[in-house]
């Protein structure tokens, strides 16, 4: 039961940031909406909800690799114990390539480990919002 609450809790919780950041002003800066959404997508990851990041991915990368309900699944095999920002780099194509490392914990056998992931967020003029280029991390890389 109260897992259940706490899951209906955070998803509360993302859903208010979302709206928040769909009703910012058109005045913010790139970087400023740049920020919001990164903490949005490192919030939803570190929580577990693999699906509410799966949707600031971009809908041309998600239309090319969707992910099934079993691929979701997989996410639920594992925990979150961290995601920290390793370092951040601005490309000349307008681009932010973000290095970050994800603590990850095997629900099964409880085997932590650390895994090192890029992010590169592009924006959107079309949308005026930042997305995700490519997919969610791969928390399984090197088994």
């Amino acid at each position: 039961m109260s897992r259940l609450l706490l899951r209906c809790l955070l998803l509360c919780c993302l859903a208010s940031c979302l709206t928040m950041l769909a009703g910012c002003p058109k005045s913010a800066s790139k970087g400023t909406a740049l920020d919001e959404v990164q903490y949005a997508y490192s919030a939803a990851i570190r929580w577990g909800d693999f699906e509410g990041a799966w949707n600031l991915v971009d809908p041309k990368y998600r239309d090319k690799h969707p992910l099934s309900d079993i691929d979701f699944s997989r996410y639920k095999q594992v925990q979150i114990s961290g995601y920290r920002e390793k370092g951040m780099e601005i490309q000349p194509s307008g681009t932010v390539m973000r290095d970050i490392e994800i603590g990850v914990i095997n629900r099964n056998t409880l085997a932590e480990r650390t895994v090192r992931y890029r992010e590169n967020w592009r924006y959107d003029e079309e949308s005026k919002t930042w997305r995700l280029d490519g997919g969610l991390p791969d928390l399984w890389q090197g088994e």
